[in-house]
């Protein structure tokens, strides 16, 4: 009997990595990771200046708007004319939208459709043609649980995020010939600073989304950790907690089930109540029985 073998697991010793949105949370947080691994990173975000004494040494950043085609050519050129190339792009960089779908404005719709999946598209149309010339290259977007499970009023989030998942799907594939691989990190809620980006107007599904964001059981460090490691084993959709793999699992294996919870959670929404934890608890429940 044959056996086939593992690919060996990636070493970022030496790798040269951009990393977009990661003067903050979850960004951040890989970033530390990559730095300590000996990896050269670029680090990306919106502020001016790096904010003092946030990232780890040896750490380059650069202004950038991930909506912006002129800044992602500009951050290119000084990829190529400093390094000579890429080795892995993660496209991070994110923010948090949501509410019912006749509460949240179409404005909110369309600024998190800019940063959180044209964004993702900008930083892949960019790159790819160098990854192609130079034959090598990894992918890396940061899309959530929200882009697999579709919990109610989040719409614009939820939307968003399966489009990330869907993009790295289809570059997964499109991109095989050229030796180019794809992540895509689905984590749930987790303690990070990305509430801080709610803008919307439907006041009491955001207020709940910040509690869950606060009281979530996870930091960004934990999740950093999983999210690398599995880029490091080469895994495709990379679930960061249990909370993530047995709401997949439900959907996938369990469907009229998990439908059933989606309906109890919306509702909850219905009635002004929040769609989760109780929804989660749910999907747990569900798979502990399979």
């Amino acid at each position: 009997m044959k056996f086939k073998r593992s690919a060996p697991a990636r070493s970022f010793s030496g790798a040269r990595v951009l990393v977009t949105g990661g003067a903050s949370g979850l960004g951040l947080a890989m970033t530390k990771i990559l730095a300590a691994e000996g990896a050269k990173v670029l680090v990306v975000d919106v502020h001016p200046q790096a904010p003092e004494g946030v990232l780890p040494p040896g750490v380059e950043y650069r202004q950038m708007d991930v909506r912006s085609d002129e800044q992602w050519e500009e951050t290119r050129n000084w990829v190529t004319s400093t390094w000579g190339g890429l080795d892995y792009l993660f496209n991070n960089a994110g923010v948090a939208a949501g509410g019912r779908i006749d509460i949240e404005s179409m404005d909110n719709w369309q600024w998190i459709i800019d940063i959180n999946l044209l964004g993702v598209v900008r930083g892949c149309r960019t790159f790819v043609p160098l990854f192609k010339e130079q034959r090598s290259g990894y992918i890396v977007n940061t899309a959530s649980l929200a882009g697999l499970v579709h919990a109610p009023a989040m719409s614009s989030y939820n939307a968003v995020k399966a489009g990330v998942v869907a993009v790295s799907e289809t570059l997964r594939h499109e991109l095989v010939s050229d030796k180019v691989s794809v992540s895509v990190i689905c984590p749930a809620f987790f303690r990070t600073n990305l509430a801080k980006s709610l803008q919307g107007k439907d006041v009491d599904m955001e207020a709940n989304a910040v509690h869950l964001i606060d009281e979530a059981p996870r930091s960004a460090e934990q999740i950093a950790r999983v999210a690398i490691d599995g880029v490091r084993a080469g895994k495709f959709i990379i679930l960061t907690d249990p909370d993530g793999h047995a709401a997949y699992r439900a959907k996938r294996f369990a469907r009229p089930a998990y439908d059933k919870a989606m309906m109890y959670a919306g509702k909850r929404v219905a009635s002004g109540k929040p769609p989760v934890p109780p929804m989660l608890d749910k999907l747990q429940a569900l798979t502990a029985k399979r």
